[in-house]
């Protein structure tokens, strides 16, 4: 199959993130993004690497049997999504499976590796869930009438008006007409991604769903030829608060951006109206937002995650956690830090972003939490410098996971449990190799569900560590001059780990040596959970622990 191939498949399944498999009458497999298993498709193909195949999708020439609900009126123009026409309960299913296949082709299946996987969590909302969305200014086509809302999907330039986005509440949908009735009778242009002239941006829009509170910003570049600025934001925060809606205000905000990168900048904010923050409670804790805040889109679904980490922290015993110190690293605005401050010692945070470090202190003080400390900085450099050692960790990395060398020195603490949230499901089976490999074992393992309608979707992992640290334990005994002859040709599995783990430092798990056993043609044991399958996706003993294996056979006159 050949770059602009045209051509026709059925969805046999979809993979992470979003990875349509469909199957041609030839048998080919392309890669379709955008579907559902089960509809019938058309693509072109636009990349052909390692004999892969992905294509773009043209038309959905059938259904799913999957689709059965009614889609918002922009589903399949708006990039937003993709899940829309499917009942809820079968997003459910459809993501779960997907981080099953990824967390079991990385580590093992539940059976192999020996962990628990809970299920899924749905969100608490199915629709008008978000409590924050950023629109874009621009055209629905070239030289049209102003649009305001989401990217077209697959296009660059071209908009949707999603006047009637049903993953917002009706005054996000307020806000957006009469911002875009504003500044369509004002005749007022926006800035274009290619030229880079222009005035209106982005709209920024924040609502709190406890609460009820709302702030809106208003994100241009600073060309003003051809109008008043002055008189025209007056008129646009007028436009704005003389509509009705169920919510409040809480602040209209102007944002200067004059970055040539189609993303929200703040080069410098002004109030036009009220405060430039609004409050959002969480699990009966208050949190103070800004316009540039990071806070979880779905604040409902927010604490249905924050009370399933809670759940895997403390387990049975809510007590366990008395007396000891607890690093939150990748802490954002310090939400984990400050539901478990009330049980433990100290909490310390770390994240990158200075705005959110400020929000977490400001949001702790608030909270009458005198037990958290956050610290601003990249935390590969920022654990080399903290004095209190954890006894607890929680990780909740950026989409990209963690970086191998903050791996290493998180491992170092050798703490007995960790958390892992992860809202992106490959980095997440990629650093559990990595903890694996280092010991610590998966325990248990629960999705999370907070973006209805779409594939995105979040894990919460338990990781324990494992009994034996290789890298700690000094060995006092020598198997160089005992007797063995009675083991000679019979070696249980721990006493080959035992001669390897002496012999060469190295840890190797009864898996690998299965695996080496079977290779060698050896009985693997009847009791023993190996795949029976020659193509199973399951950890595969790297070349230096096979060779440490083989020479403990050799040793043991297996071989």
């Amino acid at each position: 199959m050949k770059k602009g191939f045209r051509g026709t498949g059925t969805v046999e399944r979809v993979d992470f993130p979003n990875k349509g498999i469909a199957v041609t009458d030839d048998g080919d497999r392309v890669i379709v993004k955008n579907t559902i298993p089960g509809q019938k498709v058309e693509f072109v193909v636009n990349k052909v690497k390692h004999q892969r195949a992905e294509g773009r999708l043209m038309e959905v020439i059938e259904k799913s049997p999957l689709e059965t609900e009614e889609p918002c009126p922009h589903f399949g123009m708006c990039g937003g999504c993709t899940y829309q026409t499917v009942p809820y309960e079968k997003q459910l299913d459809m993501k779960l499976t997907q981080v099953k296949k990824l967390i079991s082709d990385a580590i093992g299946t539940e059976k192999e590796a020996g962990y628990e996987f809970i299920g899924i969590h749905g969100s608490p909302k199915k629709s008008e869930y978000r409590n924050k969305m950023e629109f874009s200014f621009g055209d629905e086509y070239k030289d049209g009438p102003l649009a305001l809302g989401m990217h077209k999907r697959g296009s660059f330039y071209d908009l949707v008006t999603v006047s009637d986005c049903q993953i917002v509440d009706e005054d996000f949908r307020t806000i957006l007409k009469a911002t875009l009735d504003y500044f369509s009778k004002n005749n007022i242009p926006y800035f274009h991604r290619a030229t880079h002239k222009g005035y209106l941006r982005h709209l920024l829009v924040r609502k709190a769903t406890k609460t009820g509170e709302i702030i809106v910003d208003l994100v241009t570049s600073t060309q003003t030829e051809g109008f008043n600025e002055e008189e025209l934001l007056a008129g646009f925060r007028y436009a704005l608060l003389t509509r009705h809606y169920d919510g409040r205000f809480k602040g209209v905000l102007h944002t200067k951006n004059d970055s040539v990168a189609d993303v929200v900048k703040n080069e410098g904010t002004e109030v036009l109206y009220g405060d430039s923050y609004f409050y959002e409670e969480l699990l009966g804790l208050k949190f103070k937002i800004t316009p540039f805040s990071f806070f979880q889109t779905n604040s409902l679904g927010a604490e249905v995650l924050y009370e399933t980490a809670r759940e895997f922290i403390l387990g049975d015993d809510k007590d366990s956690l008395n007396g000891k110190t607890v690093y939150d690293l990748y802490s954002g605005t310090g939400t984990i830090a400050q539901l478990m401050a009330p049980v433990c010692k100290e909490v310390v945070g770390v994240e990158i972003v200075e705005e959110a470090v400020c929000a977490a202190k400001e949001n702790a003080a608030l909270n009458g939490l005198d037990n958290c400390k956050f610290i601003a900085g990249d935390v590969l450099k920022v654990l080399d410098e903290i004095e209190e050692k954890p006894d607890y960790i929680i990780l909740d990395p950026p989409r990209d996971g963690i970086h191998p060398k903050a791996i290493g020195k998180i491992i170092e603490y050798g703490v007995e449990n960790m958390v892992y949230i992860s809202c992106k499901p490959t980095s997440l089976a990629r650093d559990l190799q990595i903890f694996m490999d280092r010991g610590y074992r998966v325990e248990k393992i629960c999705c999370v569900d907070m973006f209805p309608n779409t594939y995105h979707v979040e894990t919460v992992v338990l990781l324990s560590k494992e009994m034996v640290d290789s890298r700690k334990v000094k060995v006092d005994f020598s198997l160089e001059n005992m007797d063995l002859s009675e083991f000679k040709g019979k070696a249980t599995y721990e006493q080959i780990k035992a001669y390897v783990l002496e012999q060469t430092g190295l840890k190797v798990s009864s898996l690998y040596i299965a695996q080496i056993k079977k290779k060698c043609g050896l009985d693997v044991g009847e009791n023993f959970n190996l795949s029976k399958s020659e193509n199973a996706r399951q950890p595969q003993c790297t070349p230096e622990k096979e060779e440490a294996i083989m020479q403990a056979f050799k040793h043991f006159g297996m071989i």
